[in-house]
This record gives structure tokens, C-alpha cells and sequence, in this order.
């Protein structure tokens, strides 16, 4: 039976099937729109390094063949073949997107769906309909990314822009096309009736056998049944080329303009047509014509001449937002991965409360901005909390997000690490956590010391399945736990739970007259097993 994903919903592609041979069917439907429906093969940066996988109608499979693009059956729009175990090293996500060909936008969509068959049974299935978009005409269905085995997740994330736009998103780029050159004109053709149209061949299938037979390891590929007839879509809309002008014969290009924000330049008294005038000595405006004004100085207009409406400063034809201010903000735009938790940058995070549908704790004060229907509420933590969090200085002053938009946190300008737990733990101190989901279990883990103020150091246990965002002064280091590996407590921001912390103080009366000493009363030395680790931030607390 098939399991119904709802969006930010992740599973292990082992838990859904043991099959690697895998049937991607998407099924989008709307009023008079067309769609197309792609998929693009994404590296560990998540771009698109390799034109070779991104496949479309124009590209229909990677070279290896391990994503072939099938075509519209057994009800779905658009289908995939999919060969887990043959997909090369260096692509490390695959990501399903419909788009809008032309005009319309997502919200006119129906009810559709992406879905995985494997061996003819389906797997899994994610539904989603045009009431979860706005103006967007792109959207990222669903995809296939690798975390130590593969997996699937259901994302569900409108975007701006159509292909065009998904594929610049993505580090592709979009290739020019030539003006198709003028044909020779062919001879008239003499009457004879049409030929007989050859019957379309039928569609390739990879159902599984009528017969029950012996269950194989890992099930073959096999795409689902056809259901009964009904009329395809259209999924591959044809590109047409630059049309050429009537008559086969290119214009003569205009003259060159005159230089930017200057009127075009008239021969002077007594000069002759084309000849250059000569050029002004440096750093001085050039002489005006004889009987006209001396021009302005650059970018701004003589007196009188600044039409209605328009700032002081700004050369006349020029619009007031054009490609130099849309250049200058493109580094800076709004990064939509489809992810719940996503960085715009090293010092602001975003968090996406439509996936997952799980609240998100966050420390008060730092939400910068949230676009969409979002509550905040005060998260008490009782009497017994309050009181251990002063005893122990692991307080946490947090308000509750929850809702359906996007939250934007930050903090001091500090940099912002998200770290997702699948049922393991790490040890943060609450100076250092920004925001977590609320799914989480967390509490105040004593580390027991002797011979320093107090006789204990505390911090905050996090565990679960969920993502903790930790903030660091500075770009922090990650080391692996050593017998030998020791850290200033005042400098160490988080540790992976299983590691064995011991105290060692190093308290004197006169720490200065003890030459080689550190200068750090208490340090933390860490033991454990391969694939523990702490974490480092270059600045002391």
C-alpha cells in the first residue's frame, strides 16, 4: 500500500522499497495551461554542474541513462525512469519541478500528485493542488537527495520565474538559439492526395508480470498499469526560433547613438560634417556650441530641463529601477531551496513553518522578518524550569512560531549553523541556540567537576528528529574527539552527546609565576568513540 506524503515529509528510499530501479510519475493538470515537467541533477553545492543532467523534452536522459525521461502514461503527465544504483558519484540530489509554459500561474492548478512505483507498485505518493500556491508558475515537487544512503522528500515549494528562471536558480544557463537562415524557396508541389497516416507506436511498458511469481530481492522496474483512456497533455512544448524578418533581407543597423546622457552632436560653426572635434583638456567640461547652452555636468540635467516627477540628479531617460539596480540586488535575493530550514547567508536563517508542520522554538528578539500568516507566542518555562535555568545558567527566553509562512532569524550578526538530528544528540550551551523545532527533547545536562567554583558546569541536551540552529562568533572548527583532545569551556560551543566530558582545573593562587600555563582556569577534555566530534568557536564567552 501506498504511503501519503504530506509536504516536508522524508523517508530513507529503503523504507519505502528495496527496489533501485524506480518509476517517478507526476501528474498536473489546470484550465488552458501547459506544463514542463524536469528534472535536474544537482551536485553537493546543489547546482547544476553538468548540463548533461538536466532533463527535459529537449534532453530526455542523462548519459548513463540512469534518469530517462518516459513520457505521458498510465495517467500521469509526465513519468521518469529512475536507476538509483547507476546515478555517478557526483550527483548528489535529484529535483522534480513542473513549470507554467506561457501565461498562468500555479494557484489554477487541480489536484495532482508525484508519486514512485516500483516493480508496478506504487510506494509512495504526494498530492498537492493549486490552493497551496499564489502567483508562482514554477514548483519543486519532490526529490531525491543523498545523506549517507538515498532518500526521498516531498517539497512542494512554489517559485518565481518559469524554466527560465528554475534553470538560472539552479548555476544553468540559458543558451542563445540562432535565427534560423533564410531557405531557398522550393518548387511548387504538383496535386496528390495526403498519405495514409501511419497509427502512433504504442507506449513503452514496464509493468510488472500478469502472473504472481517468486518475490525477487530488490523489485524490478515496472511502471503502474495504464488506467482507462482519456486525453494526455501536452508535456514537451515545441521551442520555436526567432522568426526572421518578411522578405529574407536584415535591416541595416541604425547609426550608433550618441554618447550615454549626451544629445547627439551637431557640427560646429565652421566645421566641417564628420570631423571630430577636438577633446577638452583633462579633468575640464568641453566648449558648447556656438549659440547653445554649455552642457551640465555629468548626471545632472540644466536648469529648467528636469521633467515632473523626476529626483534631482538623475539623467532624463533613465527608469528609476532598471538592470543597473536589479544587478546590484541580485546577490542579495531571497534563496529558495525548498528546504524547511534554509541560510540566506552566514549571519540570517529562514524557516519554512508550511513543511514539516511542526512549531519552531526560537530565541526572543531574533526574528528580523516573516512573510505569510504567522502566530508568535510566549513558551513559559514553568516555575521548576525557571529555576533550574537560573541555578544553572542554561535559561532560555523563547517564543513559539507556528503557523503557515516563512520566519527570518538572527541574532547580533552571529553565524548560524543548522544541525539536523535523526534520532541522535549533541550537547549545545544556551548562549549558542538560536531556534529549534519544537519536536525536539531538550534539557540541562550536568558535567561534574571538582576543584572549581560551584563544583559543575552545565549545558542544554538536544535529541530527537529535528534540526537545532546553533550561532557561533566567528567561523567555528569541528575536531574529532581525541584521548587527548581538551577545549576551553569558555570557547567550546557543542559536542556530540556520547562523547565522556572530564573537568580538569587548573585553579593556583598565582597562575602567571607557573611557567607554560595556558591562562585558562578549566578546561574540558573529551573521550569517545570514532565519530564524535566538538565544536570550536574562535572567541571566548
Amino acid at each position: 500500500m501506498a504511503r501519503e506524503f504530506q509536504r516536508g515529509h522524508k523517508a530513507k528510499i529503503s523504507d519505502l522499497t528495496p527496489g533501485t530501479d524506480l518509476y517517478v510519475g507526476v501528474q498536473i493538470a489546470g484550465q488552458g495551461l501547459t506544463f514542463d515537467i524536469s528534472c535536474f541533477g544537482l551536485d553537493a553545492n546543489e547546482q547544476l554542474s553538468d548540463d548533461r543532467y538536466f532533463i527535459f523534452f529537449n534532453q530526455p536522459k542523462s548519459p548513463e541513462e540512469s534518469i530517462q525521461l518516459l513520457g505521458a502514461q498510465a495517467g500521469d503527465t509526465e513519468s521518469f525512469r529512475v536507476t538509483l544504483d547507476r546515478i555517478p558519484a557526483n550527483i548528489h540530489k535529484l529535483s522534480f519541478t513542473a513549470t507554467v509554459d506561457g501565461a498562468g500561474q500555479m494557484s489554477q492548478i487541480g489536484p495532482g500528485y508525484i508519486r514512485i512505483v516500483a516493480g508496478g507498485e506504487e510506494v509512495v505518493r504526494y498530492a498537492f493542488n493549486g490552493s497551496e500556491f499564489t502567483t508562482e508558475r514554477a514548483v519543486m515537487l519532490g526529490d531525491f537527495y543523498l545523506k549517507d544512503v538515498w532518500r526521498f522528500a516531498a517539497v512542494g515549494q512554489g517559485f518565481d520565474g518559469g524554466l527560465e528562471a528554475l534553470l538560472k536558480n539552479f548555476g544553468g544557463e540559458v543558451a542563445e538559439e540562432e535565427p534560423a537562415a533564410p531557405q531557398p524557396q522550393a518548387a511548387a508541389p504538383s496535386f496528390a492526395p495526403p498519405a495514409q497516416a501511419a497509427a502512433p507506436a504504442p507506449a513503452p511498458s514496464f509493468g510488472a508480470p500478469s502472473a504472481p511469481q517468486a518475490a525477487p530481492p530488490a523489485p524490478s522496474f515496472g511502471a503502474p498499469p495504464a488506467p482507462t483512456p482519456q486525453q494526455q497533455m501536452h508535456s514537451a512544448p515545441t521551442m520555436a526560433a526567432p522568426l526572421a524578418p518578411q522578405g529574407g533581407t536584415v535591416p541595416p543597423p541604425p547609426p550608433p547613438p550618441a554618447p550615454y546622457g549626451q544629445p547627439p552632436q551637431q557640427p560646429q560653426f565652421g566645421q566641417i560634417p564628420g570631423q571630430v572635434p577636438p577633446a577638452a583638456p583633462f579633468g575640464q567640461q568641453p566648449p558648447a556650441p556656438f549659440g547653445q547652452q554649455a552642457p551640465a555636468p555629468y548626471g545632472q540635467q540644466p536648469p529648467g530641463m528636469q521633467p515632473p516627477g523626476m529626483p534631482q540628479g538623475v539623467p532624463q531617460g533613465v527608469p528609476q529601477a532598471g538592470a543597473g539596480l536589479q544587478a546590484a540586488l541580485q546577490p542579495y535575493k531571497e534563496a529558495p531551496t525548498g528546504q524547511r530550514w534554509t541560510p540566506q547567508n552566514q549571519q540570517l536563517m529562514r524557516v519554512d513553518l508550511t513543511m514539516g508542520g511542526t512549531p519552531v522554538l526560537a530565541r526572543q528578539g531574533s526574528m528580523v522578518m516573516y512573510q505569510g500568516k504567522v502566530d508568535f507566542s510566549y513558551k513559559g518555562a514553568g516555575f521548576a524550569g525557571r529555576m533550574v535555568g537560573n541555578a544553572t545558567g542554561q535559561e532560555m527566553q523563547l517564543m513559539r512560531c507556528t503557523g503557515r509562512g516563512q520566519v527570518f532569524l538572527a541574532e547580533d550578526g552571529s553565524h548560524l549553523h543548522a544541525i539536523e538530528l535523526q534520532g541522535d544528540g549533541i550537547c549545545v550551551s544556551a548562549e549558542n541556540v538560536l531556534a529549534f523545532d519544537e519536536s525536539l527533547q531538550h534539557e540541562v545536562r550536568r558535567i561534574e567537576g571538582h576543584g572549581i567554583p560551584g563544583g559543575a558546569l552545565f549545558t542544554m541536551q538536544f535529541q530527537g528528529t529535528g534540526t537545532v540552529i546553533v550561532k557561533t562568533h566567528g567561523v567555528p572548527v569541528v575536531l574529532p574527539v581525541t584521548p587527548t583532545t581538551f577545549a576551553d569551556c569558555n570557547a567550546v560551543v557543542a559536542w556530540s552527546a556520547a562523547s565522556q566530558v572530564i573537568i580538569s582545573s587548573q585553579v593556583r593562587l598565582r597562575r602567571n609565576a607557573y611557567p607554560g600555563h595556558s591562562g585558562e582556569t578549566v578546561n574540558l577534555q573529551f573521550r569517545g568513540a570514532p565519530g564524535n566530534f566538538i565544536v570550536v568557536q574562535p572567541y571566548e564567552v
